[in-house]
Formats: C-alpha cells, sequence, structure tokens
C-alpha cells in the first residue's frame, strides 16, 4: 500500500513539473537553437521505431529498373532536392534554416535497409519535422519511384546525379497524377476524406471538427455544414456540388476567399463524404 501511494505521489510531482516547465516558457523553441543531444536521439528512436512498426506489413515492389530509377530522380529534383539536396548540390535556403536540419540521403538507403520503411516516409511524412505526406500529392507508382531512386543514390557520383535529372521527359508532379488513381467507391472514404482536409490544409481557414490543425478561421465553420442548404450561398447542398466546389471554387465564385487547391476528383470524393458526417 505504501508503495502505491509513494508511486501515486511521484506521479503527481512529475506531472505538477512538467505543467511548470511548460508553462514556464523556458524551452526555447526557435530554430536557431539547436535540440540537445539527448532529446535529438529521443526524436530520431521514436520516428524510427515508429516507421518500422507501420511498415512492417508494406511489401516492396522491384526497385532495380532503369526506367523507374530514373523516373524518380526527376521527381526527386523538383520535389526533393530543395530539403535534402543531392550529390553536388546544396538545399535550398530555406531548408537551412529548419530545426531539426532535413537529412541528407546520400547514405540514407544504406541505413535504412528496407525500401517500406523509406515508402512509408515518403508517402505519410513525419510530423513537426517539415517532411511532409506525398499521398495526396503523387500517384502509387511515383512513390515508388522515388524510393526506388533514393535506393541507389548512395552510389551516385555528381556527375552521374546531374546526367540522370538532366535527361527530357516530362514529370508528371501534384495532383494530375494521382488523378487516374481510382477511388475508393462512389461513396468516398470518410476516414482518408478527414486526413485530405488537414492534407489540403483546409484546417487553417475553418473550424473543421475532427481535424486539429493551426486553425485562424477567416472561413465558415464546417461543422454542420451536412445539414446547410446551400454551399458558399449559391450551390444547393449536395455531394455532387461539394465534389465541384471543393475541386473548383474560383470557377463557381471568382474572387471568392476560397482558393482553387488542385484538389483531385478522388480526394474531393472523399472529402464530400467525411463532410456530410458532419451534422
Amino acid at each position: 500500500m505504501r508503495t502505491i501511494r509513494t508511486v501515486i505521489i511521484l506521479a503527481v510531482m512529475a506531472a505538477l513539473g512538467g505543467t511548470l516547465f511548460v508553462y514556464s516558457g523556458l524551452y526555447n523553441v526557435a530554430a536557431t537553437v539547436q535540440h540537445t543531444a539527448p532529446v535529438y536521439w529521443l526524436l530520431n528512436v521514436v520516428m524510427r521505431q515508429s516507421v518500422q512498426h507501420r511498415a512492417r506489413a508494406i511489401r516492396s515492389p522491384p526497385l532495380d529498373d532503369g526506367a523507374m530509377i530514373e523516373a524518380g530522380a526527376r521527381l526527386y529534383r523538383v520535389h526533393c532536392v530543395q530539403c535534402h539536396g543531392a550529390p553536388g548540390i546544396a538545399p535550398a535556403a530555406f531548408a537551412l534554416g529548419l530545426m531539426p536540419l532535413p537529412a541528407n540521403l546520400s547514405l540514407t538507403a544504406r541505413d535504412w535497409n528496407d525500401p517500406a520503411e523509406l515508402y512509408w516516409v515518403v508517402k505519410h511524412g513525419i510530423k513537426t519535422s517539415g517532411m511532409p505526406a506525398w499521398e495526396f500529392r503523387l500517384a502509387e507508382a511515383d512513390l515508388w519511384a522515388v524510393v526506388a531512386f533514393v535506393n541507389v543514390l548512395p552510389g551516385l557520383s555528381t556527375h552521374e546525379y546531374r546526367a540522370m535529372t538532366a535527361r527530357d521527359a516530362d514529370v508528371v508532379t501534384s495532383v494530375a497524377s494521382a488523378e487516374a488513381e481510382e477511388s475508393d467507391g462512389d461513396d468516398g472514404d470518410a476516414a482518408r476524406g478527414q486526413i485530405a482536409l488537414q492534407q489540403y490544409a483546409c484546417v487553417t481557414c475553418h473550424v473543421i471538427p475532427g481535424v486539429v490543425g493551426a486553425s485562424f478561421p477567416v472561413g465558415p465553420s464546417l461543422a454542420g455544414i451536412a445539414n446547410r442548404t446551400y454551399l458558399a450561398g449559391i450551390l444547393p447542398n449536395t455531394r455532387e456540388t461539394m465534389i465541384q466546389w471543393l475541386r473548383s471554387p474560383q470557377a463557381i465564385a471568382p474572387g471568392s476567399a476560397m482558393p482553387d487547391l488542385g484538389v483531385s476528383e478522388r480526394d474531393a470524393r472523399d472529402i464530400a463524404a467525411y463532410l456530410e458526417t458532419l451534422k
């Protein structure tokens, strides 16, 4: 009984101490101040264990196809080199100001010896690291192409990298490449739509039940939107008009504060499915 009481007292004291530390403002969140070595170690271990746990069930396709690797190189040049750099190429200035700094990927494939883990990171991103999720921006084949390229990056010289990324070929980027991927169904996937609302930064302008983010509501709250008669005051609130509005708000209401975000058909359908649950 005495042991239990001691544990409870220690737990309460730790909680109080943690609360005092948080509200004291002593922890410096400036990106110009590096993490301490123990904090950096802890963040890295938590991240690696989390990725390994979630990537276990992923089966990697063959990654040695030359065309696939070259496609990945071009995608890397468009989307990744700004933060991670490449052989002979420095990251962009903004990336040098991030904390923690984005990793140099020249040795990543050797350190992360399971391509499924790299795929998971590329697809889902890493919280509070600056690493974005590409699931809503690149097609599945493109995600694996990037992994295929990162897999060979440790063996590339500066000249080889520049030759590979300079070859003429169209790079299909953003939602255009994801557009061809089939939706899970005409009714949409509400769970995926909830994620998409965050990935398209909708929560930065709207209060959205179930979606957490840096909300500065310049737009109306989406609570109860399923029960509203009209969208933007002009469109009947139906599944199809919601999809139209999400994809092309400026075409429907030129000058609206709602920007065109390049939402794909699939993503719009999934978002609409989630919004229909907000009654």
